[in-house]
């Protein structure tokens, strides 16, 4: 970091990576080590299993954070920006040409898409639940509301994304220097009074515990991996704040708090085996209980807010590259490009989380869900930077391949122990993972054939050119929305059927979303004058950016295209889509094409053009 001006911004990076990377991960400390000893697969509290699991999560932490994340995957950035979808373009840019590789790796990040959506329904849910149960510990008399608490806390929570995050997210920071101090010097001071737990560290406890019983030490992996769940949104929350700030605040400050927080935890039930009722919170002293449920619920409504954020950036990403129906996105900043709101999402989320908190009733239980949809994602993950290590890196195999095929194999090991939680639980994110992935491929497969079908049913447009000249003109200018490359526009179609003129002025204008997150001002059109008064403009955005068509069109000026919105129209076309004897999918997959076609967002509105400009014509087609 040579620029002057990046290290200038470099503390306030730091600080937001802490307030908005860290929350999943960081919350973990609450209920993961807990789990494995008391969950559904509980272990007997003795030394050699203590120091057994702390080895193995420790070492867990190592290699699917700090090394395949932060170290390897982070290398990965489609220009700046990271995630599952982000990496799914990365990948599609060097399998154009192998279309049957294509279409695996492209349901490969579209299911790790939908197991995002699982995993953002479970963590507000555990974080909050688990951080307010802490009430048990300062009054047991408190246990009849902590349900209530929880539901409230998260109402209020979701209430209030429509205004943004910018105001609250200015205190997140703070809060969370705050929490990963506490975390780490409360398990220092536990430390202190059994030092020989840190022979953890070694990873042959490790090694020594899985060899013992690896049939046990399985059905435990199920829990440990309460401990990395978050890894993954150190490289999905890249774009947001960098490479360097984020593997300094991780490397310096937030792993060494989590491993002193774990092996403190270990140390207290070393001494004290009864303190698995609450091994986190009673590290603290009884008069820094109720600060410490105080804090902890703060940093679960961090933990909240950030997987809430991630589930409106996967939605939004999701429209723009074709795999969703348009929906509103409200942009809740004029500063900060990433603030976005969506109220479907949000209130979805919502009421799932709800269901989950009524029916799990306590973060025990919500544990046996959690887990399955993360390490889904963390697999998927390796198979696609496998692709990037070996065929744009080019590694030496003999380095490459090992590395790929040890994240996979814990990867895998931790998935397939996860998936013997399905009957506790595991089913709920797998289930709703499915079912996203289900209207993500049947809306992108709909839109294809839909696009097929106009694109049989148009005209070559040289053909309107050739008979231009005898066609009536009126004054100001048309603007004929389009999908397609080169064929006439069915709305320009039918306004020469109905109307039997045609303006001064024809615009031609096709959105295009390329597989880059941004796409710069400069870069924004492409117009192409045709002849006769017709003109092809090509609008770019990134699958991180939000529409406007407007605003895109006042750049025509440097092509001597002037666009004055108050002379012009724009013609859209509405497809009334229906069903054909012989449809190109399934009959279940129409119908959810159908009904996802009937609540899409109107064009216009989506676009941004102005109500009053809007012409809509009407458009039957068979599927």
């Amino acid at each position: 970091m040579s620029d002057p001006q990046e290290k200038k911004k470099l503390p306030a990076m730091l600080l937001g990576a802490i307030g908005v990377v860290y929350g999943d991960i960081g919350t973990s400390p609450l209920y993961a080590l807990k789990e494995t000893f008391a969950g559904h697969h509980p272990l007997p509290l003795v030394e050699a299993n203590v120091l057994g699991v702390l080895s193995v999560m420790f070492w867990t932490i190592m290699l699917l954070v700090s090394i395949k994340y932060v170290i390897v995957i982070m290398r990965a950035d489609n220009r700046g920006e990271g995630g599952s979808l982000a990496l799914l373009a990365l990948v599609s840019e060097i399998i154009q040409d192998k279309p049957k590789t294509r279409w695996v790796i492209t349901a490969l990040g579209l299911f790790a898409a939908a197991l995002f959506y699982g995993d953002s329904m479970i963590t507000p849910a555990i974080s909050v639940l688990s951080a307010v149960e802490g009430l048990n510990v300062v009054a047991p008399q408190f246990s009849n509301y902590i349900i209530p608490i929880t539901i409230f806390i998260l109402t209020v929570l979701f209430f209030v994304q429509k205004r943004g995050t910018g105001t609250v997210g200015m205190v997140f920071g703070p809060i969370m220097i705050a929490w990963f101090s506490c975390l780490g010097l409360l398990g220092l001071l536990s430390i202190v009074q059994s030092p020989h737990v840190m022979l953890a560290l070694n990873p042959v406890y490790a090694f020594d515990f899985v060899m013992s019983s690896p049939h046990t030490a399985f059905l435990t992996l199920g829990a440990v991996v309460l401990a990395v769940t978050g890894g993954e949104a150190l490289y999905t929350d890249m774009g947001h704040f960098g490479k360097l700030p984020i593997r300094l605040t991780w490397f310096g400050f937030v792993l060494p708090a989590l491993v002193l927080n774990y092996f403190g935890q270990g140390a207290l039930l070393l001494g004290n085996p009864q303190a698995i009722e609450s091994p986190f919170y009673l590290l603290a002293p009884s008069w820094a209980l109720m600060p410490m449920v105080l804090l902890a619920t703060a940093a679960a409504v961090i933990a909240s807010q950030a997987v809430i954020s991630g589930a409106f950036s996967v939605a939004s990403q999701s429209v723009q590259m074709g795999f969703l129906p348009r929906m509103e996105i409200r942009q809740t900043s004029d500063k900060a490009r990433g603030q976005i709101y969506v109220p479907f999402t949000n209130w979805t989320l919502y009421l799932a989380i709800i269901f989950l908190i009524l029916t799990f009733q306590s973060s025990s239980n919500l544990a046996a869900a959690y887990g399955i949809a993360v390490t889904g994602t963390m697999m998927i993950d390796t198979l696609l930077i496998s692709f990037i290590i070996i065929s744009v890196w080019r590694w030496n195999l003999l380095f490459a391949l090992p590395l790929i095929c040890t994240f996979l194999l814990v990867d895998v090991a931790y998935f397939l122990a996860n998936a013997m939680k399905i009957p506790q639980g595991g089913w709920f994110p797998l289930g709703i993972a499915l079912m996203s992935f289900t209207v993500l491929t049947t809306w992108k497969l709909g839109r294809s054939l839909l696009s097929g079908e106009i694109a049989r049913q148009s005209v070559p447009i040289q053909v309107i050119l050739d008979n231009a000249d005898s066609i009536p003109r009126i004054e100001g200018t048309a603007v004929f929305l389009t999908t397609l490359g080169e064929g006439a526009p069915s709305a320009l179609l039918h306004n020469l059927k109905h109307n039997q003129v045609l303006h001064e002025r024809n615009i031609l204008l096709t959105l295009i979303v390329g597989d880059t997150p941004y796409v710069t001002r400069g870069n924004r059109l492409q117009v192409d004058d045709i002849g006769k008064g017709f003109y092809r403009v090509r609008i770019y955005y990134g699958f991180m950016q939000n529409p406007d068509v407007p605003a895109a069109l006042e750049l025509c000026d440097k092509w001597d295209l002037p666009i004055d919105l108050m002379t012009t129209s724009f013609f859209v076309s509405r497809a009334l889509i229906v069903s054909s004897p012989n449809p190109g999918m399934s009959r279940w997959r129409e119908q959810l094409f159908l009904a996802l076609s009937r609540n899409a967002m109107n064009a216009a509105e989506f676009f941004k053009i102005p109500a009053n400009r809007v012409i809509e014509m009407g458009t039957r087609i068979e599927i």
